[in-house]
């Protein structure tokens, strides 16, 4: 069994490092605070190569595989969480259903410029009433000779109103339930394609959340991704991966405060015990994390891990930051600190891209099936 890594994988992640301490990380306090999303970043990681890091050359893509993924979504959370969540929606979610569902003229016509940078991607299921249950989404594309007419509201789009290039499910025969649901490719100023409120957020608040409305949405049928009737499956398969991307932003987190506390005691004489417990659970955290994107890559089922990173990731990354704030005492509390962010950073990983109960209950059903 092989723990290291290789050293294309090494020489990557000391490149993401590099731009994100450089690049990213002097102005992370300030865009959270402004709740500012910046573009320029995103290009740059797209000229760096970071936008399609597991897409094969021929669609853009860099040709490399999920645990650097991995390790890039979890260098840039360790200086911006709001920025690793950007390219864990971008990558995980857009770009993965399109890799995997697409036809060859949609990868050539929607992932390729995902890939290189030039569109931003974005996903697109969640609803008031329905969360991962497609069953009750109302969100409704009606067919058409030349296409579909979409009708509805989603909430809590990642990367919205920022993103070019959206993945978006709806309903296409409500009497099916799950099996009604179908996924589109909605291209951002389609008419009756509109944006809705702007979340305001306890953490990732420079990482723009915002509802989306479709009024008569016009899609061409050519933008039906996969088949109809395969939305739940495409979702739900996404999600799994998106699971790894949002274990490595948590791994990020937790590392980045762990990092300050480390930097604050330099000079103590005693050492807070604490430390080794914050660092003994990171380290299984990116353990678990890694497996289920080695998992990925080589093609071996890896919906089980990903619920297990997720699950334990999120949990360390929630404890880890509590305790670094603990451990920096008033001072922990203000916004002045370098703890503070991480510490409301990390509470949604808990939350997003299925819950930690949800996590419970996808491993206790896989564990009762096998």
């Amino acid at each position: 069994m092989e723990f290291q890594l290789s050293e294309k994988q090494q020489n990557f992640r000391i490149k993401v490092r590099d731009f994100a301490q450089q690049e990213v990380e002097p102005t992370a306090a300030q865009r959270d605070r402004e709740e500012r999303f910046d573009r320029v970043l995103f290009d740059r990681m797209g000229q760096l190569g970071f936008t399609g890091i597991p897409w094969p050359e021929e669609y853009g893509g860099l040709g490399a595989d999920y645990v650097s993924y991995a390790l890039a979504v979890e260098q840039l959370s360790q200086v911006c969480a709001s920025t690793g969540v950007m390219l864990s929606v971008h990558t995980s979610l857009a770009g993965w259903s399109l890799y995997r569902y697409g036809t060859e003229e949609q990868k050539q016509k929607y992932l390729r410029p995902l890939s290189e940078g030039k569109n931003l991607g974005a996903y697109s299921l969640t609803e008031n009433e329905s969360g991962s249950d497609a069953g009750a989404m109302r969100t409704r594309a009606m067919k058409e000779e030349d296409g579909y007419i979409l009708n509805g509201t989603k909430i809590f789009v990642t990367n919205a109103g920022e993103a070019d290039i959206y993945v978006v499910f709806a309903m296409t025969d409500f009497q099916k339930r799950s099996k009604g649901c179908s996924a589109f490719i909605v291209e951002k100023g389609t008419p009756g394609f509109h944006f809705g409120k702007k979340e305001k957020k306890l953490g990732i608040r420079s990482s723009p959340t915002m509802g989306i409305i479709f009024d008569q949405c016009r899609v061409p049928k050519e933008n039906l991704l996969g088949n109809e009737g395969e939305g739940f499956k495409i979702a739900m398969t996404a999600l799994d991966g998106g699971r790894i991307g949002i274990a490595a932003q948590a791994v990020g987190i937790a590392q980045g405060a762990l990092d300050a506390c480390i930097a604050s005691l330099k000079n103590r004489q005693a050492a807070p015990t604490k430390l080794a417990d914050m660092a003994t659970r990171i380290e299984a955290a990116r353990l678990l994390t890694y497996q289920a994107a080695w998992r990925e890559s080589t093609g071996l089922p890896y919906g089980k891990q990903s619920a297990f990173a997720k699950l334990f990731a999120s949990d360390t990354a929630m404890q880890v930051t509590i305790d670094a704030v603990q451990m920096f005492g008033d001072f922990g509390y203000t916004d002045d600190s370098p703890v503070e962010r991480y510490f409301r950073d990390a509470k949604v990983t808990q939350i997003y891209e299925g819950t930690s109960e949800i996590q419970r209950l996808v491993i206790s059903r896989m564990l009762l099936a096998d």
